[in-house]
């Protein structure tokens, strides 16, 4: 079963690597990018409401004293910009390493979902590709929409709380949330039922640390469509990382030991 769990880690968990950084350069990248240029004071926003109207102000972008006006289109090909001295080299590394970290983080998460299925087997529960579907959507409800309801992904030049009380608030929510999943999945009786929706609720009750008030430097706008972005790309490939490893751990139960 080790070298069933094994396979299925590395087979999803490259097919997740992929679209992970597919997605992740088609949709998020340039808010990440544009992000950095609101931290650095490359770009400045100014916010405010007309008196006489009440409408919003224009949004004004001032990149240097020379310039007064001037229009954007953050595209994938204009976001790159240098952030150093290195260049379209220092670019291009930054895209490498970027694309690692994918790989390790989601072989690992993979890792996890594959241990789940070894212990659903000891259970005597089925694991199918539609069932591995299911366990993918329930690992990003656990790893990143219930922890964002707390600690929405942040971007650059977002202000935040503690690190260390982000990070034990952070993963009290996943195992709580991932315990309650599986007890609402796999649990036959009431006392199951309302252990799972108290521990689902238990982290949002205590709240996640928070500041004691609201600041930043890019605009709201950016900070939400960079969350939902990140959302967006996370559900897509924790599905087909579940479904992946779901089809894998199912080839290898039909395959004589």
């Amino acid at each position: 079963m080790i070298q069933r769990m094994l396979t299925g880690a590395l087979v999803a968990g490259c097919a997740a690597w992929l679209l992970a950084a597919v997605l992740h350069f088609a949709f998020v990248q340039k808010y990440i990018l544009l992000g950095e240029e609101y931290e650095s004071g490359a770009a400045v926003h100014f916010g405010g409401v007309a008196p006489a109207t009440g409408a919003a102000a224009t949004e004004t972008h001032s990149h240097d004293a020379t310039t007064t006006e001037e229009t954007h289109s953050h595209d994938g090909a204009e976001a790159a910009h240098d952030h150093g001295d290195g260049g379209e080299a220092s670019t291009l590394a930054r895209d490498l390493w970027t694309t690692v970290f994918f790989g390790l983080v989601y072989v690992a998460y993979a890792l996890i979902l594959v241990a789940g299925f070894g212990l659903a087997r000891i259970y005597g529960k089925v694991i199918t590709a539609r069932e591995g579907l299911i366990w993918g959507i329930a690992g990003f409800a656990a790893f990143q929409l219930a922890p964002a309801m707390g600690l929405a992904p942040e971007l650059p030049g977002t202000l935040a709380a503690d690190l260390g009380e982000r990070q034990v608030w952070w993963w009290g929510t996943v195992a709580a949330t991932a315990v309650a999943l599986g007890l609402l999945g796999y649990g036959r009786s009431l006392v199951t039922t309302g252990i799972a929706v108290v521990l689902l609720a238990a982290p949002h009750v205590i709240g996640a640390p928070e500041l004691e008030g609201f600041s930043g430097v890019a605009p709201p706008e950016v900070s939400a469509a960079f969350a939902a972005r990140v959302l967006g790309v996370g559900l897509a490939v924790w599905a087909l990382m579940g479904w992946v490893a779901g089809w894998v751990w199912a080839r290898g139960a039909d395959t004589p030991a």
